[in-house]
């Protein structure tokens, strides 16, 4: 235990709060939370621990933070927040590479319904989200078939509705929106329908259809056995959309089911929601794990962060679970046989098969990292390299016909593009077009840079080009005494040769070698990177001094006509009328004027 850790926690409120782990270094290892931050923060110190991973984490903590909060779900919140934001080292992470899709109902007047893939803190309610873009769409189309909503962002508010500002659109004269925008549809009627929304997509279809019913009834008491006939084939479809949901059972009402399965390093829970004796969705959550977590501990903080980001009423009154945990006053049942336990075997049914895309996911990456790895050490071989090239970095050149002379310079990891790392340079200190002192200064400042940042150096340096290239590469990094510290060639384009500092001969690789390969490759990107961005320059400097040329025109009123126009050429073929338009009577006439001068 580091000195004073004894003492600090001896200070510690016994209420309930967040408590987070920091190094010597001051980096967060861990956040965590507890009903009594004292006895909780004191038990990593006090118990001996089974898991390495713990027993390490212990063994760095230096300095511990606490908040206090009010109760448990603020406690919760702030957990959940820290993690997102810090990502501190040793705690559970959920997967974040894929957002699934949720439908939300838009926090405004005459609410929207749409698909989003992302939550924002408009307190719009949102549902789901689904893992199949399948079911998500086929909701989505049958609450629109069943309650036509309007789709646009109109500011609809009673002042602009009452002042006829708004007039209905196609969608109106198609049927898919009754026309709340010129109060052809009311808002209670509308709001109404929403609610029914809401329902179905709570899992209470049977709500939904008793309403679709009771308004059945009432038209056909008026003797308006159209709009009868109209809800009746509303209800069939209701009906047969839940139909569709997988049945369980009539006589289970409405659970959350979780299961979980674990691998090294990893964890895989399945959620079904049930409402009404039906699966109405079901999500699946990865997440890595940090400290050997057993399975109740992953369980509990998966269904907590899954309960707390939704609305109240959206979780279930019960949970239903492979084993306890501790949750606070939610009903738990842990079944050993019946229809219980099928949900749960149902749920782990699903899990086998995330565990097995996760397995065939991990082979295809070893695959490709055996390949690279195979593919390096030939390049290490061929090259007559120290050590692997990991990290490669390739420079080049290009000022066509001797204007606007720039530099690229790309980087490959593990024998792939790692394009995020691409620079490009505008040329400072060379005049005119001298691609040996245009080589000098760009290989200059971008090592210069890493040393002055203090980042990892690349394992090799290619420029494009022969001796007279490499020669200057070299030259700057004698300047900033790296010489034999990084492993600098220059590829000859004729006959692809290898030129090494010092020596006048050059290396034939096989034409057929994968070392020959990615340093082509490296080559080619180089040149089209530089060539893209030299004609960018060359594009913004023709537009520059095109335009700001002609008396009278500024900056604002020459992004005004590129706006307008599009480009140079499409201003030039505008007639005087045209160009007035935009810019004025007198702006026109000396445009004009200079184009045909």
């Amino acid at each position: 235990m580091h000195p004073g850790i004894k003492e600090l926690i001896h200070s510690f409120p016994e209420k309930p709060g967040v408590y987070r782990h920091y190094d010597t270094k001051g980096r967060l290892l861990y956040v965590g939370k507890a009903k009594n931050l004292k006895r909780r923060v004191g038990s990593y110190f006090t118990k001996t621990h089974d898991s390495f991973r713990l027993r390490l984490l212990v063994k760095q903590i230096t300095d511990i933070q606490f908040t206090v909060v009010k109760d448990e779900k603020e406690a919760l919140l702030l957990e959940k927040n820290l993690i997102r934001n810090e990502k501190p080292k040793y705690n559970i992470q959920f997967r974040d590479d894929k957002s699934y899709p949720s439908i939300a109902i838009k926090n405004e007047k005459f609410p929207r319904v749409i698909f989003t893939r992302k939550k924002n803190d408009d307190e719009s309610e949102y549902f789901g989200p689904y893992t199949s873009m399948f079911y998500a769409k086929k909701a989505y189309e049958t609450i629109i078939k069943l309650f036509p909503l309007r789709t646009c962002s109109l500011a609809l508010n009673k002042e602009n509705i009452a002042k006829d500002k708004f007039k209905v659109c196609l969608e109106y004269h198609i049927d898919n929106c009754l026309g709340p925008c010129e109060a052809y549809q009311s808002e209670d009627e509308y709001m109404d329908n929403i609610e029914q929304i809401r329902n179905i997509l709570l899992g209470k279809s049977d709500v939904a259809i008793q309403y679709l019913q009771n308004k059945q009834v009432e038209f056909e008491k008026e003797l308006e056995y159209e709009k009868a006939y109209d809800y009746q084939r509303r209800i069939e479809t209701l009906i047969n959309y839940g139909e569709k949901n997988t049945v369980v059972d009539v006589q289970i009402k409405h659970i959350d089911a979780y299961n979980i399965l674990s691998v090294p390093e990893k964890a895989f829970v399945t959620y079904l929601k049930i409402r009404n004796g039906a699966i109405v969705s079901t999500y699946n959550f990865e997440l890595k794990t940090k400290l050997d977590e057993s399975d109740d501990e992953v369980l509990q903080y998966v269904i907590e962060q899954h309960r707390n980001d939704r609305k109240e009423h959206e979780n279930a009154p019960e949970l239903v679970l492979p084993l306890p945990i501790e949750i606070g006053n939610v009903k738990q049942t842990i079944p050993k046989t019946g229809d219980k336990k099928k949900i749960l075997d149902l749920a782990f049914r699903n899990l086998i098969s995330q565990k097995q895309h996760y397995f065939d996911i991990k082979k295809k990456q070893a695959k490709k990292e055996n390949n690279a790895e195979r593919i390096l050490k030939q390049m290490q071989a061929d090259l007559r390299l120290t050590e692997l090239p990991l990290h490669i970095e390739c420079f080049d050149n290009s000022n066509i016909q001797g204007t606007n002379p720039v530099a690229s310079m790309v980087v490959f990891k593990n024998a792939k593009p790692a394009k995020k790392d691409y620079r490009h340079y505008n040329i400072k200190t060379v005049e005119g077009p001298d691609d040996y002192a245009s080589m000098e200064e760009v290989v200059y400042r971008r090592y210069a840079r890493l040393l002055k940042e203090n980042k990892a150096l690349p394992n090799l340096v290619i420029v494009d080009g022969g001796k007279g290239q490499l020669s200057a590469a070299i030259k700057s990094l004698k300047k900033l005494d790296l010489i034999g510290k990084i492993p600098v060639i220059g590829i000859a384009k004729r006959l692809e040769e290898i030129y090494y500092p010092g020596d006048s001969y050059p290396l034939y690789i096989n034409k057929k070698s994968e070392s020959l390969k990615v340093i082509q490759h490296l080559r080619n990107e180089a040149h089209r990177f530089a060539i893209n961005f030299h004609r960018n320059q060359r594009s913004k400097n023709f537009i520059t001094s095109a335009l700001d040329s002609i008396p009278g025109i500024g900056k604002q009123t020459k992004e005004k006509l590129l706006n307008e126009f599009g480009s140079v050429e499409k201003i030039k073929r505008a007639t005087v009328q045209e160009l007035a338009l935009f810019v004025g009577q007198h702006k026109a006439d000396n445009i004009l004027k200079y184009f045909n001068s």
